[in-house]
């Protein structure tokens, strides 16, 4: 039997209810956010499936749990695939959780196949990934990768005043896994994060595979204006310096520079706050967000510099500055990992299109030390961070083979 082969839809969506039932909502969403007991809850569930199944479970100095089954070449580097079991507050069953049970069937699928491998082969759950609770997120992974600093970390806060270190002794505690030696991260000899898309693309294109060749750039602005406050029924239009006036005629200026023909760069405006706040008074200070991303950082560069134009013409006579205050750079994944996933697509037979990341993921950070890729699957309307969240057995089954047979082909090179 293949890999492939042995992979059962039935069972992959049967963990995916159980694990549903930690932080279940009821409107048939989860909240199961980082660290809380309901992660726990879902890490010991984890751990209980693999040591039934005689892996190997182990975790680090930030809380990344890790599966491990193990090959013939015991110095060979491992080959590793997961995601988070973190959601939103009011998120969906499938966002990350596929990942890390698409990770844990390939192992299943293995044993039950009976093929062996050189190298190791991994599931990992990363901590963190939604950043719901603690900020910034992907904090597993990119501390795992060297990105952010672990004592940084640590020291983090969430909304309550609950220190990220407090939390995580608390979750360790509740769900105890071997802890391995020294810092976080250790060397790989690849990566593959299987996930549902969050949005609509495969779906319309009635495609059962996306084979994801990067994960576009982002970044974030604050714009602030500065107007003078005036009471609302005295004050002619023609003497007002309305800083919400000044934001709209901006944000209009802005969603029309940032129209492209082939719909592919994002531009958000998520949040307006408008100083004093007072019905009767003229505005004296308004704030909002910029969300922008698109695969090139060259298309990134010239819409900001379009951007910071707009704030300098059209906010008059309000003075108003624009803060660029995050900056994630476009992943490219490696296409040794691209041509895999697309090759084993098509063996299975399996409908796929080739695409870019609109979301963030933990691979970006994994990137940067092995050669990476991800697998999509499609989910329902494209809706995620969202309790009707949804994908079907087959597409999720279907994912999994692709990442079984990629996996093996990695873990035997």
């Amino acid at each position: 039997m293949s890999a492939a082969g042995a992979v059962r839809e039935d069972r992959l969506w049967q963990r995916h209810v159980d694990m549903a039932k930690l932080g279940g909502t009821p409107k048939g969403g989860v909240n199961r956010q980082a660290l809380s007991p309901e992660d726990a809850a879902a890490r010991n569930l984890l751990a209980s499936w693999a040591e039934a199944r005689g892996f190997s479970i182990s975790t680090d100095a930030i809380g990344n749990l890790f599966v491990r089954r193990d090959g013939n070449d015991p110095k060979a580097l491992p080959v590793l695939s997961g995601s988070h079991m973190d959601s939103q507050p009011t998120g969906g069953r499938f966002d990350g959780m596929y990942g890390v049970l698409a990770a844990f069937e390939a192992l299943e699928a293995l044993e039950d196949a009976g093929v062996k491998t050189k190298r190791p082969v991994m599931a990992v759950a990363w901590t963190n990934e939604e950043g719901s609770r603690f900020q910034p997120g992907a904090m597993g992974s990119a501390v795992f990768a060297g990105h952010n600093k672990l004592d940084e970390m640590l020291t983090v806060k969430d909304w309550k005043g609950v220190m990220l270190k407090d939390a995580l002794a608390e979750t360790l505690e509740t769900a105890p896994a071997p802890m391995r030696d020294g810092k976080p991260g250790f060397p790989l000899d690849g990566y593959v994060e299987a996930h549902i898309e969050q949005g609509p693309r495969l779906e319309n294109e009635k495609k059962t595979i996306g084979v994801v060749t990067a994960i576009q750039g982002s970044r974030r602005y604050i714009v602030e204006t500065l107007g003078e406050e005036a009471h609302a029924g005295t004050t002619p239009r023609a003497a007002r310096k309305d800083a919400f006036a000044a934001a709209l005629r901006m944000a209009q200026a802005m969603y029309e520079a940032t129209t492209d023909k082939d719909d592919t760069l994002r531009f958000t405006i998520g949040r307006v706050d408008v100083s004093p706040g007072s019905p009767n008074t003229v505005p004296g200070k308004t704030s909002f967000t910029i969300d922008m991303r698109h695969p090139s950082d060259a298309v990134l560069d010239a819409h900001e510099k379009k951007l910071r134009e707009i704030v300098a013409t059209k906010a008059a006579p309000c003075p108003a500055t624009i803060e660029r205050v995050m900056v994630v750079p476009p992943t490219d994944f490696a296409p040794m990992v691209v041509d895999l996933v697309r090759a084993k697509t098509n063996a299975l037979g399996l409908s796929n299109m080739d695409m870019p990341s609109g979301a963030g993921h933990d691979a970006m950070h994994i990137a940067s030390l092995c050669p990476t890729g991800m697998i999509f699957v499609p989910c329902e309307r494209g809706i995620s961070h969202n309790e009707i969240e949804n994908a079907t057995p087959s597409d999720l089954a279907a994912g999994a083979r692709v990442l079984v047979e990629v996996l093996t082909e990695l873990a035997n090179r």
